[in-house]
Order: structure tokens, then C-alpha cells, then sequence
């Protein structure tokens, strides 16, 4: 069960101010500024004023990059949001969290290090933790005093629904009583010039950040600790494709799939949060039975293309939706995402 969720996101901090973002449907993609950002684009969506220091305070965060202080920042609202309660028995509490390749930034400025610096340092050894992919969680787990199990699962736009997946399969196997779930993107310099020659001419979408974080637990847990139960997670699908044509008809066989493994009747399907990509809605809608007419959330027109942290957001659109009553028992949600890496995904969520 979905319980609690939180979201650092260019909407601003926590899940009102993303609940807000969305309802009122302003855009947060802006102008850059160009003296901090030179890169190609001249827009991003940004999350506001944001700095390790400024979020965490001075303590710890000298050599600390964006991206991990975004998900330290983010799991950080999520428990303060919990109280003190959450973590009495810390080592049956998991973290899990999907990224896509840590901290570009950080890895390309220390490799350049390697390669410029003075002798006989050459690097700052200080920064080299920047440079592995589960630095995040790891510090996520660190700063929070989480002692559960702690996972980072690597992949492009469906970062998050991966990390969802894994999530639910380390509860059920009674690895842990609870999980702290989520994504992190940061935006860089460094990020935004690898976008510019991938995406090619038609599909420089301005680019997003943010980080987002859910609590899974049993309704049991839920009402005992006074938290809503949100949205029950029925489960997560993913499937390949070769070639770009065929990711329509892979979707909608992983939608059928997802639906059909839970029971659950696509009439009753009453938000669906799309990635956005070409022909996505068009492969769902195909997937669902005549008459069905889901209120699509559609997050990156508003909050650009969060790579990593895409899906993530798709899911906390959902779940402020369902905070607001449009999600009603018996009513099913939906998530998907096509990657360009040559996968899809969704996932099913019930009232």
C-alpha cells in the first residue's frame, strides 16, 4: 500500500506544493541563467533555489552533488512528513532508489580531474564517492539512519516504475516490514550537452529534475501509524522492443498483461499518467476496452523531461490525485513509460 509520499520537484518542496504545481497546470520550465548554465539549452525546469547547503545545512555537504542531496533532501521530507515512528526498528525499514547514471556532472568532472590536475593529487579523493551509482541511496540510508535493505536500480525514464517493481519484490520476499521507494534526477551542464546529441533535432524536450520518494506498507501498518492508505500497488510490467515501431504494441501488450494478472477490468482504469512519448496514449487507449476514458496527468509538458526521475513523477501525480479523492475504491490507475533504450513499462494501482 501507498501510505505517504513526498516530491522535491520545480513545483517546490514536498507533496503540496507538487499537488499545487499540477492543479493549477503552470509550466515550471524558465529561462536559464546562462552564467551558471552554459550549456545548450536556454530552458530547464529547476528545483528553486536549491543547494546541498541551503537544503541540509553546512555539516556534510562540502563535496556532496545535486542529485544525492535531491534524494536526501526528498526521502528527509517523506520521514519528517512519517514522524519519528517510521524508523524504531530501522533495520527492517528498505531503500530503494532508481537513477540513471548517478551524477553525470560528477563523473565527468572528476574523470577531467584525472586527466588536468596537479601533481601529485591529481583528484580530490573526497569527491571520487560522487562517481559510483549508489552514492545516493547510500547517503539517503546514512543521513536518515535507515538500516534495511539498500538498493539503487539503474535505467532511463522508467527509473522509477524499476525501482517500484524491485521495491515490491524485497517487501513480499519479508526482506524488510516497510520501503522507502523513489528517483532523483539532477540537472546539469554536463547532463544537458549528453540530451542534446542523443535526442537529435525533434525531441529536445527542455530538461527537468527533482526527486521523489513513496512509502509502501501494509494497511495494517497504515492505520496503526494514522496514515491514509493512498492506492494499493496490484503490480508493475515491463517489456522489450527492437525496433522503435514496436514499442506501441509493447506497451499495450504490458498494459493488458498488468491488468489481466491483477483481475482488474480496464473500464474501472480512471487516471492514466503517460510519459508522453509518441503514440504512448494511443498504445494504452488500445489497451483498455471500448468506452473507457481515463483523466490523463500529463507531467512533462509542466516539469520537462526528468530522465530518471520521469516516472517517478508520473506516480506522485497519481498519488496526489488519489489524495484528492479522484482515485475511488474500485478505480484503477495507470503509469507507463516507453524508453528509448527498448523498454516499457506500467504500472497498476487501485483505489
Amino acid at each position: 500500500m501507498f501510505s505517504a509520499w513526498s516530491a522535491v520537484s520545480p513545483f517546490g518542496v514536498g507533496a503540496q506544493a507538487f499537488g499545487a504545481g499540477l492543479r493549477a497546470g503552470t509550466g515550471a520550465v524558465a529561462a536559464l541563467d546562462r552564467t551558471a548554465y552554459p550549456g545548450p539549452y536556454e530552458q530547464a525546469a529547476l528545483v528553486p533555489d536549491f543547494s546541498a547547503a541551503a537544503a541540509l545545512g553546512r555539516k556534510g555537504t562540502r563535496t556532496m552533488d545535486r542529485v544525492t542531496a535531491l534524494a536526501v533532501h526528498t526521502f528527509g521530507t517523506l520521514l519528517d512528513g512519517c514522524g519519528p515512528g517510521l524508523l524504531e526498528r530501522p533495520e527492517r525499514v528498505g531503500l530503494v532508489l532508481g537513477t540513471g547514471s548517478g551524477s553525470v556532472q560528477s563523473i565527468m568532472d572528476f574523470t577531467r580531474d584525472s586527466l588536468t590536475g596537479d601533481r601529485p593529487y591529481l583528484v580530490d579523493p573526497a569527491r571520487f564517492p560522487n562517481t559510483v551509482m549508489n552514492r545516493a541511496a547510500g547517503q539517503c540510508a546514512i543521513w536518515h539512519g535507515i538500516k534495511g535493505p539498500n538498493s539503487t536500480i539503474a535505467g532511463g525514464w522508467s527509473a522509477g516504475l524499476l525501482a517500484l517493481g524491485y521495491a515490491a519484490r524485497l517487501y513480499r520476499g519479508g526482506h524488510c516490514d516497510r520501503v522507502l521507494c523513489g528517483a532523483a534526477e539532477e540537472y546539469s551542464v554536463q547532463r544537458a550537452w549528453l540530451e542534446w546529441h542523443s535526442a537529435g533535432e525533434d525531441g529536445r524536450t527542455p530538461l527537468g529534475e527533482g526527486g521523489v520518494a513513496w512509502l509502501l506498507e501494509s494497511a495494517e501498518q497504515a492505520r496503526a501509524a494514522h496514515r491514509p492508505v493512498l492506492a494499493r500497488l496490484l503490480g508493475t510490467r515491463f517489456r522489450a522492443y527492437h525496433r522503435p515501431e514496436q514499442a506501441a504494441g509493447a506497451l499495450t501488450d504490458c498494459v493488458r498483461a498488468a491488468l489481466a494478472e491483477a483481475g482488474a477490468d480496464g473500464r474501472d482504469v480512471r487516471l492514466a499518467a503517460p510519459l508522453g512519448g509518441p503514440d504512448e496514449e494511443a498504445a494504452v487507449r488500445a489497451a483498455l476496452p471500448a468506452g473507457a476514458e481515463p483523466q490523463w496527468l500529463r507531467c512533462r509538458p509542466l516539469l520537462g523531461d526528468a530522465s530518471a526521475a520521469a516516472t517517478g513523477l508520473q506516480l506522485a501525480a497519481v498519488l496526489a490525485a488519489a489524495g484528492e479523492g479522484r482515485l475511488p475504491e474500485g478505480g484503477l490507475a495507470l503509469v507507463t513509460c516507453v524508453d528509448r533504450d527498448g523498454t516499457v513499462g506500467c504500472a497498476l494501482l487501485g483505489g
